[in-house]
């Protein structure tokens, strides 16, 4: 067989009521010369049938079904079992826009220095009805990507187009950065390659209310926050301290983990000024990170905001906790 010139990389699991319309969104791209694996992730719903479906309809598609072992084992399987030199990412509940490929394939090839693209998306909801845009549009360039990485996520992950040997001589994706396994690859990848974003949505992204970033936000927002310092780490010259971690080890465990003292404090917080925005968090366990942050003399003006937040989420006694932690801190 002729190789394409993409791999197509989804995975899924349990995803049957969004899952035909982002296979089809794949199969009406303007640039048609791509294999499309679809990984079923041992989904328990009717995702198994609509990919052998569509596999029966469409020579492209390579379907592959096997037991549960989770989204970064499914990633690395398909960046295995692609046959192109070129990946592009895709999940099971987006839609792409017919152009995306054509678009992104023609930047790397006029672009050799870059390794991977992604693109800006348009926010929607579960119906598919558009939304407003929560996050922030990903930079254009390089020198971009490097200033957004210390205060957001600069790349939309399931719009991304990557060379596949830049991202196999990383190590591909992480086991250890679960719920973040994009952001710390990123930042692997820019001591590899360049990275950016083409200033157009290509890509329809959904947001509901069963997302990993609502249902996990504390562990993705810790894990990425370690996955940031350990950049900070390669970026002065000093060796990777998860660079063969399979787990994550406890917040209480970093400065023996980094070797040197205040990496534990210095993560919880940034996680935890991370997490003053979101209602998950701050009705769950992220709260008591931000205790422990004032507790390590963390406060200031600014996280009295987060006391009159906490009556708008509804939590008017932990409002009440966080305004005597302040004024107990600030004596």
């Amino acid at each position: 067989m002729n190789c394409p010139s993409i791999s197509v990389a989804l995975s899924v699991y349990n995803g049957e009521r969004y899952l035909a319309e982002a296979i089809e969104s794949i199969l009406a791209q303007t640039f048609t010369d791509f294999e499309f694996l679809i990984l079923n992730d041992g989904s328990s719903d009717g995702s198994a049938a609509v990919i052998d479906h569509y596999a029966v309809r469409d020579a492209r598609i390579r379907a592959i079904h096997r037991e549960n072992r989770g989204l970064i084992a499914s990633l690395n399987q398909l960046l295995a079992e692609s046959r192109a030199p070129i990946i592009a990412r895709m999940d099971g509940d987006d839609i792409a826009y017919p152009e995306r490929f054509e678009r992104q394939f023609a930047f790397l090839a006029a672009n050799p220095d870059y390794g991977v693209v992604s693109s800006w998306a348009d926010d929607i909801d579960a119906d598919g009805q558009v939304m407003p845009n929560i996050g922030q549009d990903h930079p254009s360039d390089h020198a971009g990507f490097l200033e957004a990485v210390h205060h957001s996520t600069p790349l939309c992950h399931p719009a991304t187009m990557y060379r596949r040997d830049p991202v196999l001589a990383a190590g591909g994706y992480h086991p250890a950065f679960k719920h973040c396994e994009d952001y710390d690859l990123w930042l692997r990848l820019a001591d590899l390659t360049k990275l950016c974003s083409l200033q157009e949505p290509l890509l329809k992204y959904r947001r509901t209310d069963s997302q990993v970033s609502n249902r996990h936000i504390v562990e993705q927002k810790t894990n990425a926050t370690i996955a940031y310092f350990a950049w900070l780490e390669r970026r002065a010259g000093r060796p990777d301290p998860t660079a063969e971690l399979d787990v994550m080890p406890r917040l209480e465990q970093l400065d023996d983990l980094f070797g040197r003292p205040g990496i534990t404090q210095a993560v919880r917080g940034k996680v935890a000024r991370g997490l003053v925005y979101s209602p998950e968090a701050m009705r769950g366990e992220g709260f008591n990170l931000l205790l422990r942050h004032i507790g390590d003399g963390g406060g200031g003006m600014d996280l009295w905001r987060t006391v009159v937040r906490l009556i708008r989420f509804g939590e008017p006694a932990r409002a009440m906790q966080l305004a005597s932690s302040l004024a107990g801190a600030s004596r």
